[in-house]
């Protein structure tokens, strides 16, 4: 748990690399910039990168709560206001107020209990930690907000980085899926959404599947990678009672790696390992199969 005393003592502002007059758009720049270049998923390894993006997200919490912030800037007044004093005192003199700010603080302790809180006027110090306890009482959807949106650009970043090594971009190649299916069909030929992917996610992780909302009998899919696209479109048959067609809409991707020279994007030293997949995938297509076929007969005798 962050300790108070630690951003008490802190430079918030120079922490996300902000001035002081900074408004809450310069400042949640400020903390972008800044957890993102720490953010544990980037520094997988490195534990103090987690501890910083820690300390960033509360500094931030801090500075966007205007209460708090008006408090933390209190504080900060105060301190630089005390330490002019001090720079200003010979030797002799700051003994004498170290001297006299010790009593004070004993004295202070002694009176202690719920009566003393009246006659004592709060420290900036005890507002600000006023503060800091509130925020840690009522949490931040401010800040979780702004922590998915950086998560969300981190995907997004890892996308971008898988696509540049692949040379594959799912975007480029999606698929259409036919099937018979009726115009008034109600059962689309016994397709539908949760079967398709029961088909298809036993390739690899799909990007998106939809169906067409204009007519029966057709669908498309994105797959992540080029592996699983290729495979869906040379392996999947669908139902057993009712086949589908998956065909890439427009070119079919090329494999740089391919030594066969032909159309086909799945190589040759690829082949065996599919091969072997598909043979472990086909026993559960059976699976998948036989359920939606116990399915469909337990929908039809409840019809009746």
């Amino acid at each position: 748990m962050l300790d108070v005393k630690k951003f008490s003592e802190s430079d918030l502002y120079g922490l996300l690399g902000v001035e002081i007059s900074a408004t809450e758009a310069e400042i949640r720049k400020g903390y972008r910039k800044k957890a993102l270049q720490c953010h544990p998923d980037k520094n997988p390894d490195n534990p103090k990168a987690a501890e910083l993006f820690q300390e960033l997200s509360k500094a931030l919490e801090i500075l966007i709560d205007a209460s708090a912030r008006s408090a933390y800037d209190r504080l900060l007044n105060a301190k630089k206001a005390a330490q002019l004093r001090t720079q200003q005192l010979d030797s002799k003199r700051q003994k004498l107020k170290n001297d006299l700010e010790e009593r004070e603080r004993r004295a202070k302790e002694e009176a202690g209990g719920p009566r003393a809180s009246y006659k004592v006027n709060k420290t900036p110090e005890e507002l600000f930690q006023e503060e800091f306890e509130r925020l840690r009482e009522e949490g931040s959807k401010l800040i979780e907000e702004e922590q998915e949106l950086m998560r969300q650009q981190l995907r997004e970043e890892k996308q971008m980085h898988s696509r540049a090594e692949s040379g594959w971009d799912a975007s480029k190649h999606r698929i259409k899926i036919k099937w018979p299916a009726g115009k008034d069909d109600p059962f689309n030929g016994g397709y539908s959404q949760e079967a398709l992917n029961k088909f298809l996610s036993k390739y690899g992780e799909i990007n998106v599947l939809v169906m067409s909302p204009k007519k029966n009998g057709s669908a498309l899919v994105e797959f992540k990678t080029q592996e699983a696209a290729e495979m869906a479109v040379s392996y999947e048959k669908g139902r057993l009672d009712n086949p589908c067609c998956l065909e890439w809409i427009g070119d079919a991707p090329k494999n740089k790696n391919s030594r066969t020279g032909g159309s086909n994007t799945i190589t040759d030293r690829d082949y065996e390992s599919l091969v072997l997949r598909q043979l472990r995938q086909a026993e559960e297509r059976r699976r998948l199969i036989e359920q939606m076929m116990r399915e469909d007969a337990e929908e039809e005798s409840f019809g009746k």
